[in-house]
């Protein structure tokens, strides 16, 4: 990947190489690959990346479309109105969530591993398996969270947004929507208490 110039210093942006595509192996975190060679991977008959971290990279180019739209709502007459301060808050605020869902995505792999590997290792007490669990609980559950405050912000500002390029941030809306109801499906997985799926019930859009 590489990084967006003024305005989006922060927003990881994958670029598609063709000569990747036929790649099966990935090594190194999510951030680093192009986005060919990690999809590539993502069919691969392995357990990560796996579910969890696609809705993770869901979210990310959903929060990054809605940081593209954010930023063009800057234009002289945004700065006459006011609007322009808001955008660019906006569009720092979402930049900052689409890094952090990279983040996740490695999360996500991370903790997997670590569940797997409290199968087999007998060494662990019944504290650490419980502490491993809440771990890999928190990656989607947090997810969600990212999913429904960023969504909900896009389309607060959806009425303001430069009308040349709403389309664009009704895709984050839509995508950030669905990587939220993705990750609430990781969060079934790992068998969350009853508390924690009354908790996050209302934030699926």
């Amino acid at each position: 990947p590489t990084r967006c110039g003024a305005g989006h210093q922060t927003r990881e942006v994958f670029e598609s190489d063709a000569r990747t595509v036929e790649r099966t192996e990935m090594s190194g975190k999510t951030g680093d690959a192009q986005i060919g060679a990690w999809v590539t991977a993502l069919c691969a008959k392995k357990p990560t990346p796996g579910g969890g971290a696609a809705a993770a990279v869901a979210a990310a180019i959903g929060a990054a479309s809605g940081a593209m739209a954010a930023i063009y709502t800057t234009r002289k007459k945004d700065e006459e109105s006011g609007v322009a301060g808001e955008a660019r808050a906006l569009a720092a605020a979402l930049d900052a969530a689409a890094a952090r869902c990279i983040v996740l995505a490695d999360e996500d792999e991370t903790a997997y591993a670590a569940i797997q590997a409290s199968w087999k290792d007998e060494s662990l007490s019944a504290e650490d398996k419980a502490k491993i669990e809440a771990t890999a609980l928190n990656v989607p559950v947090s997810l969600l969270k990212l999913c429904h405050e960023q969504s909900s912000a896009v389309a607060n500002f959806l009425p303001r947004c430069n009308p040349n390029i709403t389309s664009d941030a009704k895709v984050c809306i839509h995508l950030l929507a669905g990587a939220g109801r993705a990750a609430y499906q990781t969060v079934l997985v790992n068998q969350p208490k009853e508390e924690v799926k009354t908790e996050l019930k209302p934030l699926l859009l």
